[in-house]
């Protein structure tokens, strides 16, 4: 028990660090809004644990940080993402483009090819590398 206030946040891994460390929030299109959604979420469960007396108010207390909460405890930070949202660019002093990934590798070339035939189509490209002494990995999606 930290006998804190009730309504008041808890305490997290955050609060170990020292002020001045540097945050790197990677995919921050996707994680921004998770944690946004984070204390929302455990309110609504916890509300109908409380309203139907298995759990006791104080739950309430045991929770994530608020969005405000988190925000108000990174002093330094970069957003990582490929797509920022609204709320990254915002606030970039400044926005880094990335040309080449980070191993070095380019993207992948994207081939677009017609359905029929594809068996063959596929035979043919895997025998190709057969015959160069490479080995081949296919895997398939099925949709219904």
């Amino acid at each position: 028990m930290t006998n804190r206030p009730a309504g008041s946040p808890p305490m997290t891994l955050l609060d170990y660090f020292p002020d001045n460390f540097l945050l790197f929030v990677d995919e921050s299109h996707v994680t921004l809004p998770q944690l946004k959604a984070m204390q929302r979420g455990d309110r609504s469960r916890k509300e109908a644990l409380v309203n139907f007396g298995f759990r006791l108010p104080s739950a309430y207390d045991n929770r994530p940080l608020t969005f405000d909460e988190f925000t108000e405890r990174i002093h330094q930070r970069v957003f990582v993402s490929a797509t920022p949202g609204d709320y990254e660019k915002e606030r970039a002093g400044q926005v880094v483009e990335q040309i080449i990934r980070p191993t070095g590798l380019l993207d992948p070339e994207i081939f677009v090819r017609p359905i029929e035939g594809q068996i063959d189509d596929l035979i043919g490209e895997i025998n190709e590398k057969i015959n160069k002494g490479q080995r081949t990995l296919v895997t398939t999606l099925t949709k219904k």
